[in-house]
């Protein structure tokens, strides 16, 4: 009986030294395994970083290149707006610069009208007419911006006149406006036509 503990005693710590053994491997199989994942995971961390970082890089580019595009974008905006302005602009001085001679047309008619007393009946009605047509002229330059320049009794200004013809006037200072010719216009602060004027020698 006593063997057969004893035998019992051998097998039972045989079990335990192989159970150990067993566990030990198990242990250090699961450490490797842990330590192989570890590795695989700071490996697999490190290449995520680099991709972030390379398409960090690459939003980075796309962003800058976006900026860019529309900084390219508004500039050529204010052009085309500019350019449609200045267009407009230029168009709408054309258009001035072929009427004003109608207007000096009309001036000059009325100027030479007939005296209220001289005139009949008929003739009143189309002065009338004329005088409305040049109301309406003047209406629609002053709407667009457009003033007459002042000249008489003024000094001869080249920015805004153009001395056409000198004449004594004992009573007038040299290069005072003594008659306006035609009458210049500004647009704005423009310069669309000169005043022709008659100046003071």
């Amino acid at each position: 009986m006593t063997k057969k503990v004893l035998d019992g005693k051998e097998n039972c710590t045989e079990h335990f030294e192989e159970r150990e053994k067993k566990d030990l491997s198990e242990t250090s199989a699961v450490q490797e395994q842990s330590s192989q994942n570890d590795e695989s995971f700071i490996a697999r961390i490190a290449e995520l970083e680099a991709e972030l970082s390379k398409q960090k890089e690459q939003s980075d580019k796309y962003r800058d290149e976006l900026m860019r595009r529309a900084a390219d974008f508004e500039n050529f905006r204010k052009q085309k707006e500019r350019e449609a302005m200045m267009a407009s602009s230029r168009a709408l001085e054309n258009i001035i610069r072929e009427l004003l001679p109608v207007v000096d047309d009309v001036k000059r008619v009325l100027q030479h009208a007939p005296l209220n007393s001289e005139t009949s009946g008929e003739a009143r009605l189309y002065i009338e007419g004329v005088e409305l047509v040049k109301k309406n002229l003047e209406k629609w330059l002053d709407y667009k911006g457009v003033k007459a320049i002042e000249s008489k009794g003024l000094k001869l200004d080249v920015n805004f006149h153009e001395a056409i013809s000198q004449i004594d006037q004992p009573d007038a200072e040299p290069d005072t406006i003594i008659e306006e010719y035609q009458t210049g216009y500004l647009l704005g602060d423009k310069v669309i036509r000169h005043a022709k004027v008659i100046v003071a020698r």
